[in-house]
């Protein structure tokens, strides 16, 4: 006689799609610097609470995570699992080409040395309250991925909803016995208007459609070859020439952006639905979940699952409110005061404020295309810039001159580099600077500075063992950060 406990566990590889944008979220979500990497729900980013969703769960053997992410902040992903203690394999996709080809790259990486584990699929942009009933979904899934059953998990709905896309579950009986709690698709649908919300709400039949994923590799690569085996050789082709270096394995880039662009659900899910099915593939499961899950997909959806005070308001940073009612207010820097407002969005950053009422904040997206159509940068970066070595701000600026506050971690260093336009004046605030400087080298320590004429070849580097932080005043004709000419640098930009 034999229980659960005699089992072999599951081999569960996560696989995190963290190459969104997040342009609903700006000012906080930036291009260059999206959502998931932001702490909007405590002390971790969406990305670390992602990584970390998994942890503990019961009947799997956890292989490291798997992050398939924008070459653009492939340091920013691999710094944030470091400070979780997460080492894990970082995919980099050389362009945008939706999720399908990204979990496609996934699941290649994931049939080394003759592996075929089920793949858990998950956006890095989710919040998920509840870990115990998520975790109690991931391990019946688990099960039924082994099985070879193509899995998503639906939302149980509690309003209707017109942001998200709906899952219809089948009303036939299971033949098989086989999926428990699970039910078969009978289909997908896209966001209704709201008289449709309600009569799916109404009708009971239907879930939100979460994007998250179970799977086998192997049953992946299979249903990709016979509903879109365009994508399935473009991507094999990119793998082919896949090359790693350090933390990252990165795939060959003219192949990979000749994959179409494909979302998993538009590849694969629907052509496993209902009539739909196509023959030699299995059905597509649904398991319900109800796990206080939000997609954070603007900021409406953020409000809702923060914590908030007797009149509904939810705040973060320094921020003072009086007669304020369902209000979200969020203050990076500075003081954030409001007074006899309701249903109102106020967020605050170094160089943007958005105000904007609860029930238009899926239109701030608008204002970033109206951004990046002027060439501001706004829309794209904020004022503190992250980097491979630290992060630098740029605390001020005027004609022919610009002040950043630069941060080089221990061991860290900046490339060997020049510029063509401008000269710079670096002054020490904390630890110890080693200036490279022409043909010389030498030390700073506190209080100390040095100038680093035009055109010469010059490095910054942090030999100590605590933060090196500095100010750097840039002085001349042009002083974007395009005028760079690297002559050695230890992360191969």
């Amino acid at each position: 006689m034999s229980d659960d406990h005699d089992h072999e566990p599951i081999a569960l590889q996560p696989v995190v799609l963290s190459g969104g944008s997040g342009t609903r979220l700006w000012p906080l979500s930036r291009e260059k610097y999206p959502k998931q990497l932001l702490q909007l729900m405590g002390q971790d980013s969406l990305l670390q609470a992602t990584l970390r969703r998994v942890d503990g769960t019961e009947g799997v053997s956890l292989a490291p995570p798997m992050v398939v992410c924008n070459e653009e902040y492939r340091f920013v992903v691999a710094e944030q699992l470091r400070l979780i203690g997460q080492h894990g394999h970082i995919v980099l996709e050389p362009c945008g080409r939706n999720t399908a080809p990204a979990l496609t790259l996934a699941a290649l990486a994931a049939q080394k040395e003759g592996a075929d584990p089920v793949l858990l699929v998950m956006p890095a942009d989710h919040v998920i309250t509840d870990l115990a009933a998520f975790q109690t979904v991931v391990s019946h899934g688990a099960e039924l991925a082994q099985a070879g059953a193509v899995v998503t998990f639906g939302i149980t709905p509690d309003a209707p909803e017109t942001g998200y896309g709906y899952i219809q579950v089948s009303k036939a009986p299971d033949a098989s016995g086989k999926l428990g709690h699970g039910r078969l698709i009978a289909r997908f649908v896209e966001k209704p208007d709201l008289v449709t919300a309600q009569g799916y709400l109404d009708d009971g039949g239907y879930l939100w459609n979460s994007g998250l994923f179970m799977l086998r590799a192997s049953v992946w690569l299979t249903a990709l070859d016979k509903c879109r085996p365009d994508v399935l050789a473009a991507c094999r082709s990119a793998w082919v020439t896949a090359q790693v270096d350090g933390d990252f394995t990165r795939v060959g880039r003219e192949a990979f952006a000749a994959s179409p662009s494909d979302s998993i659900d538009y590849a694969v899910m629907e052509r496993l639905a209902g009539a739909r099915v196509i023959a030699g593939l299995p059905p597509g499961v649904v398991l319900p979940l109800s796990a206080g899950w939000s997609d954070l997909g603007a900021w409406d959806a953020l409000w809702k699952v923060m914590p908030k005070d007797a009149q509904g308001n939810a705040t973060q940073g320094d921020v003072l409110l009086h007669d304020c009612h369902e209000t979200l207010a969020m203050s990076e820097q500075r003081l954030v005061a409001c007074v006899g407002v309701r249903d109102l969005v106020v967020v605050e950053t170094a160089d943007a404020i958005l105000v904007a009422h609860k029930a238009k904040t899926q239109d701030v997206k608008k204002i970033v295309d109206a951004l990046k159509s002027q060439g501001r940068a706004e829309g794209s970066i904020h004022r503190k810039v992250f980097r491979p070595w630290g992060w630098y701000d740029g605390v001020d600026a005027g004609e022919r001159f610009q002040v950043k506050r630069i941060v080089v971690k221990p061991g860290a260093a900046l490339s060997l580099q020049m510029h063509h336009h401008r000269a710079e004046h670096w002054i020490v605030v904390s630890g110890t600077a080693r200036v490279t400087c022409g043909e010389q080298t030498f030390l700073l320590s506190e209080n100390q500075s040095t100038f680093i004429p035009l055109g010469t070849r010059h490095r910054l580097e942090n030999p100590g063992r605590v933060e090196l932080e500095m100010v750097e005043v840039q002085s001349g004709a042009y002083l974007g950060e395009d005028d760079i000419v690297r002559f050695e640098d230890v992360y191969g930009r």
